[in-house]
């Protein structure tokens, strides 16, 4: 559990970050709304379920799937409204067919992401963390991939997170990245023949960054410097389109 000092200093900036950015953004609204319905049948508007944390298992539970703890997570709509229609739960990737004209460039800048002030204001979510995933994939990647759980122990999900700012779109290692030297021992490392390219890839870098942010915490000064870094990257990720 981080120290009282880093809880009372991020809830206070991501109130009054979530409501300056509110204040800023809400005259947009009626635009994007415009726009969306424009675009594509559908309502405005797109809520879904995503884990915000994990929680314990009860006494004499032995399962290792994680429990997860849910808010309704909030954005505008970028996809057309039958996306998951026969597919189920499926996470988003680069070029997602199922994306619309206009929700290509909303995700570019993310500006589809607005609402998500909201979730950080009410306090579900913070301005900076991981990224939350939806429970029923949150189980399957925890047990794909080890510690992937651990991300979320005592963090709330984030609006933007160090992984966004220092990945590509969909979690790929950039060149000159921290992790560049290590990209063949992070992607597909049992040489699996066709795994190339595989998400799990990705996700597994995203991982290596959302445990760092986290391991910041524990400390006021560890955790100011990685917040403001953050914090300020982003604005520099949406102008060049790339991160997640």
């Amino acid at each position: 559990m981080p120290p009282r000092s880093v809880l009372f200093v991020k809830r206070s900036l991501d109130v009054v970050g979530a409501g300056v950015g509110l204040c800023m953004t809400l005259p947009l609204y009626p635009v994007l709304a415009l726009l969306v319905r424009l675009d594509s049948p559908g309502p405005v508007f797109f809520s879904q379920i995503r884990a915000k944390g994990i929680l314990p298992h009860p006494p004499g539970d032995k399962s290792l799937a994680p429990r997860c703890l849910e808010f309704k997570l909030y954005k505008f709509r970028t996809m057309r409204k039958d996306a998951e229609k026969g597919t189920g739960a499926v996470l988003a990737q680069k070029n997602d067919p199922r994306v619309t004209r206009l929700g290509k460039f909303m995700r570019k800048v993310r500006l589809d992401e607005l609402p998500q002030l909201w979730n950080v204001l009410k306090g579900d979510m913070s301005l900076v963390g991981p990224r939350p995933e939806r429970p029923e994939l949150l189980v399957d990647l925890a047990l794909a991939i080890p510690y992937f759980e651990e991300r979320m122990r005592d963090c709330k999900p984030g609006l933007t997170g160090l992984a966004q700012v220092s990945l590509g779109y969909t979690g790929s290692i950039p060149d000159g990245s921290e992790l560049a030297q290590f990209r063949d021992s992070l992607q597909n490392p049992f040489g699996l023949d066709g795994a190339e390219g595989a998400l799990a890839d990705d996700l597994r870098a995203k991982l290596l960054y959302d445990l760092a942010y986290t391991a910041s915490l524990e400390k006021l000064s560890t955790y100011l410097a990685t917040e403001l870094k953050v914090i300020f990257m982003t604005p520099l990720v949406l102008v060049r389109g790339s991160g997640q």
